[in-house]
């Protein structure tokens, strides 16, 4: 099922070392870990092994996932009371993230924010609607529940604050954004507005989250696209890097080769070339951030998601190595594997 390679592999892309402590001051080394993953436990002592014996020492771990589910037995009464948490795999979280900290393991509670189809069906009040008020779905037919209303900020803060409670060491949010759909203000509405942009809506979020959630022992961050490191503006979906990176610890670009079109960059073929992909990108990550800073502003720690799974091409250790490496050379050390399937190249 996993990939296997040698020892010597995982000597060269990850300069094996002692564990690093849970501390977000040390450099971040991560795998995507979903629910099912951590509560089985045969999966669960198989990943806790390969990070123990390689230089990795993060885990982001599904609590809200892509479709509203809420992964974990949660107390919170509004979960409890749309069932959102209906047949949660991890039954003892708590329990899995002190296991995780006893090795020195540090945790990231990944909370998908707006793309929410469980919730949009249970709560259409609170769903992106058409101009007629059905309810509205992206090209894949998903619904979305609608950024601009304050109740649906409140239901992920909720959560994070909850397993923030029970231990995890960082808040990250996914899909802190509108959805990647260019029609969609011709065909929905959006009453809450108020005359406030897309970027200022999801501003505003992450504005709000962090002045309700921070505290010296939580770390907050969010995902964005890749391309938000280089566009002008907020690509149609609110992602402005200059607004996130404010109101966030650690800003994290989906930087996957395979997800940029061929050209980007002057890259004949992004995907057949990492290296040079990642390292386009975030000299652009830090040009932003560096312009932040210059107006007395704060700007976030950059720590990329890299590739670690096929697409057009096969996709392994050398492949990641290059990410790394680009990464390594411009001075960003930290980064996060994506596999969906978390079958990573070890």
């Amino acid at each position: 099922m996993y990939k296997v390679f040698t020892i010597l592999s995982l000597l060269l892309i990850f300069n094996l070392s002692s564990p690093y402590s849970n501390s977000q001051a040390e450099t971040t080394k991560g795998i995507y870990l979903t629910a099912n993953s951590i509560s089985t436990e045969a999966k669960f002592n198989h990943f806790v092994n390969l990070i123990m014996r390689t230089g990795l020492n993060t885990v982001v771990i599904d609590v809200k996932n892509d479709e509203g589910m809420v992964t974990y037995d949660s107390n919170l009464p509004f979960v409890n009371q749309v069932q959102s948490d209906k047949g949660a795999p991890i039954k003892n979280l708590s329990s899995i993230i002190q296991k995780l900290k006893d090795k020195n393991i540090y945790t990231i509670a990944r909370i998908v924010v707006f793309k929410d189809p469980y919730l949009a069906k249970n709560k259409p009040e609170w769903a992106i609607k058409r101009k007629n008020q059905t309810l509205w779905k992206d090209a894949k037919g998903i619904m979305w529940i609608d950024p601009y209303r304050k109740e649906v900020w409140d239901y992920s803060i909720s959560i994070a604050r909850e397993v923030a409670q029970l231990g995890f060491d960082e808040i990250q949010w996914d899909y802190v954004r509108f959805p990647d759909y260019k029609n969609i203000d011709n065909e929905v509405s959006f009453p809450y507005a108020k005359e406030r942009s897309k970027e200022e809506a999801i501003e505003g979020f992450l504005k709000y989250a962090y002045s309700t959630l921070k505290n010296k022992n939580l770390t907050i961050s969010a995902d964005v696209f890749g391309l938000t490191t280089t566009a002008k503006d907020d690509m149609g979906i609110g992602q402005k890097w200059e607004r996130i990176t404010q109101h966030v610890d650690v800003i994290s670009p989906m930087m996957y080769p395979s997800h940029y079109a061929n050209g980007a960059y002057g890259i004949a073929n992004p995907e057949n070339n990492p290296y040079q992909l990642i390292k386009e990108g975030l000299k652009d990550a830090i040009e932003k951030n560096n312009n932040v800073k210059s107006k007395g502003k704060p700007a976030a720690k950059i720590r990329p998601w890299y590739q670690d799974f096929d697409k057009k091409i096969p996709y392994d250790l050398t492949q990641v190595q290059e990410q790394i490496n680009a990464g390594k050379e411009l001075g960003i050390g930290d980064y996060l594997l994506w596999n969906a399937r978390n079958e990573y190249s070890f």
